[in-house]
């Protein structure tokens, strides 16, 4: 890929978030934490799915592939961001740059496109509950799922190639603190309309198509739940549905401000804000969700938790019998 004007390019400089060293020290902490809380959490989700036979539902199974998917996307950014925290100069060497893009688009497109999954999931299971065991049977579940994977990284990696094909002749500086499509377009110094335009339409049709799922799914679930006659009924049908909502509308809006604005409405720096929380919080979020508002998975947790608490008591118990035994 480096080829061309943009041969001597060997590495980019990231301008971070700050320059003040005292607010990199304090952002340092916060993020670390942040980190931090999400790898365990959503690699806690993961665990607690494969080891919970009650979670062994296509619900679930799609909850654990966004939380793989969460974890990697804050992984791809988050602990070099923190790295350069300490480091005056915050380059980023050619390759690695473009492994970072294609890595993030992977990661942004397989997470629009399971919780466009996870929608039709919820829809089959309100609106079809007899057959929802036919309909989504675990070899489709894991058709879909190794599709998402394999177009979010099509996707990727083909707008990565675009990306670093173009020529960078000029300034090395990248602003923002990591490498995205966004500000490393503003320093190409060749024609850049083709990718502006490829990244225009590749985001708003993969926004656009998953969207579509994800409304018309709930547009037949909100009629399937307003159908049911008890208040108790609805509620239940609701409360399934609640924590995918919330997840999907912070998702969404954060995607819809960032990519599918107008360029003359375009301000690096007022993206760069936006990415922190759609690159740091927003994975960390999402187990949080799902775990404090879903019945299920809290009571997954109670029951494992109780199990591990009581092995070193029935440990113990076996050894005090054993002493008695042999005195």
């Amino acid at each position: 890929m480096a080829t061309g004007n943009h041969s001597a390019v060997f590495e980019f400089i990231l301008l971070g978030l700050t320059d003040s060293a005292e607010i990199q020290v304090v952002l340092f902490c916060v993020f670390l934490v942040i980190y931090l809380v999400s790898v365990m959490t959503n690699l806690g989700l993961i665990a607690l799915i494969q080891i919970s036979p009650q979670l062994h539902t296509p619900m679930y199974f799609f909850l654990s592939h966004l939380a793989f998917v969460d974890f990697c996307f804050t992984s791809n950014v988050t602990p070099n961001m923190l790295v350069n925290f300490w480091h005056e100069v915050k380059s980023i060497k050619f390759f690695a740059c473009a492994v970072q893009v294609c890595c993030f688009i992977t990661f942004v497109v397989c997470e629009v496109y399971v919780l466009s999954i996870m929608a039709y999931d919820r829809y089959v299971a309100i609106c079809n509950p007899l057959l929802y065991v036919i309909l989504m049977p675990r070899k489709l579940c894991v058709q879909m799922i190794a599709g998402m994977y394999i177009y979010g990284f099509a996707v990727g990696l083909g707008q990565t190639v675009v990306t670093f094909r173009l020529s960078f002749c000029g300034s090395n500086v990248v602003n923002h603190f990591y490498c995205d499509d966004v500000p490393l377009i503003a320093l190409a110094c060749s024609d850049t309309h083709v990718k502006e335009l490829m990244l225009f339409i590749i985001a708003g049709l993969n926004t656009l198509c998953s969207l579509v799922v994800v409304v018309i799914s709930y547009a037949f679930i909100l009629a399937a739940i307003l159908r049911i006659h008890s208040a108790e009924g609805r509620q239940k049908a609701f409360s399934t549905c609640a924590s995918h909502l919330t997840s999907i509308s912070i998702f969404y809006g954060t995607i819809i401000f960032m990519y599918l604005q107008p360029k003359s409405s375009h301000s690096l720096n007022t993206d760069k804000f936006a990415s922190v929380f759609y690159v740091v919080v927003i994975p960390m979020l999402n187990p949080l969700i799902y775990s404090l508002r879903n019945q299920e998975v809290k009571n997954a947790l109670h029951e494992n938790v109780g199990n591990w608490y009581m092995i070193p008591l029935l440990h113990s118990q076996v050894f005090h019998t054993n002493r008695i035994f042999i005195h």
